[in-house]
């Protein structure tokens, strides 16, 4: 794409912003060398490398990185074999080890799925660490002046003598210094270095009562600094020793040089890396600080763009368009008074494109969408050549020129005032002739005009489409709202009547208007009118139907809340049920107990217990009604003690009492008598523990009453929460002595076998 069309459309500007998100050099040169690509994969591949970061950086935060030193020059001279300085050293160990912890960064953490990362998969995998080399450097080189005592056992050793001497020479200086002979020639007592020597300064009129040699002399000239003769020697063998020094620091700086020397490769490809890993995160960031989105990229040639933000406006500021081309219509032209905005929507399509086109997410709403076009023309601003002597009208039309040269198909061609500049029935005539070829070519275009003919040339022809920004009249200022489908209206003479231009002028003016015209211009106020009215009853029911919505789903809410409270209170109340009829079974068996104490006679102690006993039950009943418990367990109850009872009742008579054995058992009922066998087993699989507790209370106080031992449960095997509820429920049942889970043969892990007393 021409460079001339990328800065008419602000991308530079983009790119400017870009590069303040960026943390090295390296990103930073790769933002400056950034262009948009026009192939459809690369900028799908460049877009979803943004939106792993993006999805990384809100995982993790951001990616850690910092200002990389340039080692560039490091690396020619490793190429060369050289040996690099200190410093040099320095930055390739802070090099690799900037290096390590992104390289950690990515892959260190294990409650991330890292294959939800591919294309940054390969980034960070290719980034190459050497920790050896790293620790080596840092641990030999303190700082940028400083080389480690232990950096190797002569260095040490040249070290350990250098101190050794140095001591012993400051001594010697120290006596002289203190000395009764020499004291009185001292400038001051101290012990200072020159040209690598130790001196001592000593006052100008008695330098030739010293022996030694003269250093250096103060500004003033009343100070001389002498290195006295007797430590001559010592200063000399010191001076070897530095130069011993520097000779094994740079035999050290070799070796350490040398380790990298086979890794000079892959410093370069980490160069590289580091500066695309940030290049992306730097996408990432700019991305989420304009609230930007992932557009879907299609393949049928539109682009349908929702809420659209130019980049550059602030957000308090910048108006929201929505824009679309290509699927009904592959023309469209924008009609509206100056300031209006309509440069800024070309502007604002365009570089939307082209920041996806870059990897980076557009100012939009969700659901837009965009074609990857293999070029953008553009053809913005009042320019003109005053060297090659154009006017602005040669000047757009040199560039139409160039751009229908190059047009292809699948082309975009963004085009400011066109046919401006000229006369206005020539004008619009080549307007309406340039966007038609373009149209009969097949790509799609978009311009802005202010030729009345070119509006009603869209109303009439299929394929073009007109479009608008709304005037606010009452204050006689430019919304900046896009209206699709309307062409905007001239307001020149209300504009002019609103600012109190004379009435007889306007009258005038109107009565000069072609009929045609009139029809033309009125039909268009109805329709903008019309769509004016339409747009604010959508709004309207939009408002009320997402009103209509909160409170459907506040008042789904509160019917959740009110059923889960119900639910609640009716188990708390079967809770509290079940605990009474429990308490009613136990006084039950109590009485039948106290039944079985009594001599066979003594109905009316019988009768007693009897009536009390049903009080309880009627209370009990009365209860367990409210929470809608099942009340076979009251009448079950009822049936135990009648069976009781009716055996006193006969035993008392002289009959025959009903005998029962552990198979059957007799239940009285007024004059009649039903027999029911009871099973040795009791199935209830399939039941939840509530059902199945029920029915075995139930079973257990039968076969109690038969004197029926052992029974078998049959719950089966499934998750275990039936057997373990069973179980629980057994530990408190007053009938059972022990249980245990059936033996092979017996059913094993789906019975329970119960021992009852």
């Amino acid at each position: 794409m021409n460079t001339k069309y990328i800065k008419d459309l602000e991308y530079d500007k983009v790119i400017n912003t870009l590069s303040t998100y960026c943390k090295t050099y390296i990103g930073k040169d790769k933002v400056s060398n950034l262009s948009p690509e026009f192939f459809k994969d690369k900028v799908i591949h460049s877009l979803e490398l943004t939106s792993e970061a993006i999805s990384l950086r809100n995982r993790k935060s951001n990616i850690p990185l910092s200002d990389i030193p340039d080692i560039s020059i490091s690396l020619k001279i490793l190429k060369n074999n050289g040996v690099l300085s200190i410093t040099a050293l320095l930055n390739m160990a802070r090099f690799l080890k900037i290096s390590r912890e992104v390289k950690e960064y990515f892959f260190s953490s294990d409650d991330i799925d890292l294959s939800s990362y591919p294309k940054l998969y390969d980034l960070f995998d290719l980034l190459y660490t050497n920790k050896s080399i790293e620790d080596k450097i840092f641990s030999i080189i303190l700082d940028e002046n400083t080389i480690a005592d232990n950096a190797s056992s002569k260095l040490n050793s040249i070290r350990r003598e250098s101190k050794k001497l140095e001591q012993e020479v400051r001594d010697k200086l120290n006596s002289f210094i203190h000395s009764s002979t020499y004291s009185k020639y001292i400038m001051e007592p101290i012990i200072t270095i020159r040209e690598n020597r130790y001196v001592i300064p000593i006052k100008e009129e008695y330098k030739s009562q010293v022996k030694g040699f003269i250093h250096d002399v103060s500004s003033s000239g009343s100070t001389v600094f002498m290195e006295p003769i007797s430590i001559f020697e010592l200063n000399n063998k010191i001076t070897n020793l530095k130069i011993e020094e520097e000779i094994e620091i740079e035999n050290i700086l070799r070796m350490l040089s040398s380790y990298l020397y086979e890794y000079k490769n892959y410093f370069e490809a980490n160069i590289d890396l580091l500066g695309n890993l940030d290049l992306i995160f730097a996408k990432a960031s700019y991305s989420i600080a304009m609230d930007g989105i992932f557009p879907a990229i299609n393949e049928e040639k539109y682009v349908n763009l929702i809420s659209a933000r130019h980049p550059l406006i602030e957000k308090d500021v910048v108006v929201p368009i929505d824009i679309s081309i290509g699927k009904t219509y592959s023309s469209l032209v924008i009609t509206g008074p100056n300031t209006g905005g309509k440069t800024v929507a070309l502007k604002t399509i365009g570089l939307l494109l082209l920041m996806a086109y870059s990897g980076i997410f557009i100012t939009a709403n969700e659901g837009s969408s965009i074609y990857v076009f293999d070029t953008i023309f553009v053809d913005i601003g009042d320019e003109q050549s005053i060297q090659e002597n154009l006017s602005t009208f040669s000047a757009h039309i040199s560039n139409i020129v160039n751009i229908i040269k190059e047009i292809t198909p699948h082309s975009l061609v963004l085009l400011d005032e066109l046919g401006s500049g000229t006369d206005p029935i020539e004008g619009a005539n080549l307007a309406i002739s340039i966007l038609k070829y373009f149209f009969d070519n097949g790509l799609l275009a978009i311009s802005t005009t202010h030729y009345q003919e070119l509006k009603n040339y869209c109303l009439t022809t299929e394929g073009f489409e007109n479009a608008s920004f709304e005037f606010d009249l009452e204050n006689l200022k430019p919304t900046y709202k896009l209206l699709i489908g309307i062409p905007g209206k001239s307001n020149a003479f209300a504009i002019s009547k609103k600012l109190g231009l004379e009435q007889t002028i306007l009258d005038y003016a109107s009565s000069l208007m072609k009929k045609e015209d009139v029809g033309i211009e009125e039909l268009m106020k109805n329709i903008y009118d019309n769509k004016i009215a339409i747009e604010k009853e959508r709004e309207k029911i939009e408002k009320n139907s997402n009103q209509i919505e909160a409170l459907r789903k506040t008042l789904e809410k509160e019917k959740e809340r009110q059923k889960e409270k119900q639910d609640t209170l009716i188990d708390a109340a079967k809770q509290e049920a079940r605990q009474i009829i429990l308490s009613a079974k136990e006084e039950a068996n109590s009485v039948i107990k106290e039944l079985n104490t009594l001599d066979k006679g003594d109905i009316a102690t019988a009768n007693n217990l009897r009536n009390k006993l049903n009080e309880d039950l009627k209370e009990v009943s009365s209860t367990s009604s409210h929470s809608g418990l099942n009340l076979e367990a009251l009448k079950e109850l009822n049936n135990k003690f009648s069976l009781k009872n009716s055996s006193l009742s006969s035993d008392s008579k002289g009959k025959k009492n009903t005998s029962s054995t552990n198979s059957t058992i007799s239940f009285a009922k007024g004059n009649n008598f039903k027999s029911q066998t009871i099973s040795s087993e009791i199935n209830v699989i399939g039941m939840n523990v509530d059902e199945a507790t029920f029915v075995i209370d139930k079973y257990l106080d039968d076969c109690a009453i038969a004197k029926l031992s052992p029974i078998r449960i049959v719950h089966g095997k499934g998750t275990g929460k039936l057997r373990d509820g069973i179980h629980k429920y057994l530990k408190t049942n007053p009938h059972v002595q022990s249980f245990r889970l059936g033996t092979f043969g017996e059913g094993e892990m789906g019975v329970t076998v119960v021992e009852l007393k």
